[in-house]
């Protein structure tokens, strides 16, 4: 049996689906910006910082299990590549949008999940669509349920493509305010590797508010 896909794995194939749907133009992607859409800062927990060999592993790995290919963009010799998830796993494609934002994001709420999807073409129409969607994907195995904590006003999902012992431990650990780690201590200077993989995540973001941007003209007829 083969092992469970590991989390660059899951994070690659998440990203192809993410850009598909939110900027189709650019798709499919180069090795480069495929590992930009993995290391980008927005829309991402945790955020990484994948180099190119790290994802070009992944890439194979994920082609093994029929979750993606090589190709060519339009009118471009360049090496590209894409997703086959929807047909691999067999889900309809709102409810891709769901498992996506799962695996790009971790555990969230319905109410979350409406609102990150919207992103994507077709979106959800109300709370009660998106519990349609989840409770199909909790029968396929690829999600599962964490009842709400206390403190917490609703129930939790996370996707299980890795495997049950890979979810989050704890939902509801605080993340450290005012630029401090756990021990109180003062974040250590920036290196120049951090500089350079912080401005690689900004020209990600950069170029997903751009087709974010052109989505928005589009819709409106601009």
């Amino acid at each position: 049996m083969p092992a469970a896909p590991d989390a660059v794995e899951i994070r690659v194939v998440a990203c192809l689906v993410e850009k598909q749907r939110t900027t189709p133009d650019a798709y499919p992607l180069s090795l480069n910006s495929l590992r930009l859409a993995c290391n980008q800062s927005t829309n991402r927990d945790p955020v990484v910082d994948y180099d190119e060999q790290t994802v070009s592993d992944a890439l194979r790995r994920t082609a093994l299990r029929g979750w993606t290919r090589l190709t060519s963009g339009a009118g471009s010799r360049a090496r590209k590549y894409r997703h086959l998830l929807a047909d691999a796993l067999s889900v309809e494609d709102q409810d891709l949008a769901l498992l996506a934002v799962l695996m790009l994001r971790g555990a969230q709420t319905p109410g979350e999940l409406k609102q990150r999807t919207e992103r994507y073409s077709g979106g959800f129409a109300d709370l009660a669509a998106v519990g349609e969607g989840l409770e199909r994907l909790i029968g396929r195995g690829y999600v599962i349920r964490h009842p709400r904590r206390p403190g917490q006003k609703e129930d939790r999902y996370e996707q299980v493509l890795g495997g049950e012992d890979a979810v989050e431990i704890d939902l509801g650990d605080p993340v450290p305010e005012d630029g401090m780690i756990a021990d109180g201590a003062p974040p250590p200077a920036p290196s120049v590797a951090d500089e350079t993989a912080r401005l690689d995540r900004l020209e990600a973001d950069l170029l997903d508010l751009k087709g974010e941007i052109a989505r928005l003209r589009e819709a409106l007829g601009d």
